[in-house]
């Protein structure tokens, strides 16, 4: 951004971007913190070009995509029209989608096991493209929901970097959807503080201001960008 006054820039987008680059901005006040250390993700997952266009036109390049071949199926076209455009998965993946992912994506958020670590080093190697890895942390142990166990996180992280040769930027989680946002966060960043690691993807449109204010790097916004999702892809 340039030094124009933050709220004459705000004022020229859509109405909820807007409003959520104010809450980022306070949040960061508040927790003395500088905006640019956070990055907001644009989360698009099943909204078509004619919704993500007038987003990213207002300066939004950064998009989050929860599916593989969704992202797939509307991204090249956007990105060959937009360059710039940097894209995060940030749902589940799959070994059998690792040449798709690392083809397409510039982060993927969601390393978890020891098959993923190995098809993601494959492709890496092979495609000689290095997206930015971060491990997911499944802070509630929930068993419906990926990501590995706190307890399990250092000796994990510790496999991805010396078993697999993965270069680990930082840690994802998704708090429970009943639980306190805070206490969650606040392992994550515990968790990778002990490992040496800067990046934290924590935080969507409901407690993004909570995560910033326990370190968040990377805060995940849908539905307070796009509005609610009203169809979900097969």
């Amino acid at each position: 951004m340039t030094s124009e006054d933050p709220t004459i820039i705000t004022s020229r987008l859509p109405s909820p971007l807007a409003t959520v680059e104010q809450e980022i901005a306070r949040a960061c006040e508040q927790a003395r913190r500088d905006r640019a250390s956070v990055e907001l993700i644009a989360v698009s997952k099943t909204f078509g070009a004619e919704a993500i266009t007038p987003i990213i036109e207002a300066g939004q390049c950064v998009f989050g995509e929860n599916r593989v071949q969704e992202a797939k199926a509307k991204w090249p076209a956007l990105i060959s029209s937009y360059p710039g455009i940097t894209l995060h998965l940030i749902g589940p993946l799959q070994s059998n989608k690792a040449k798709e992912a690392v083809a397409l994506f510039d982060a993927i958020h969601s390393v978890d096991r020891g098959s993923i670590c190995q098809a993601l080093a494959k492709e890496i190697e092979s495609q000689q493209k290095r997206p930015e890895l971060f491990v997911q942390v499944n802070t509630g142990e929930e068993p419906q929901k990926a990501g590995v166990a706190p307890t399990e996180a250092d000796d994990f992280i510790k496999r991805c970097r010396e078993t697999y040769g993965l270069r680990v930027s930082g840690l994802m989680c998704i708090p429970p959807v009943d639980d306190a946002p805070a206490p969650h966060f606040a392992l994550t960043a515990k968790i990778a503080a002990r490992n040496g690691l800067k990046k934290l993807s924590m935080g969507m449109s409901a407690d993004f201001a909570i995560a910033i204010q326990f370190g968040a790097t990377h805060v995940r916004v849908g539905s307070a960008i796009f509005g609610h999702r009203s169809v979900t892809p097969p």
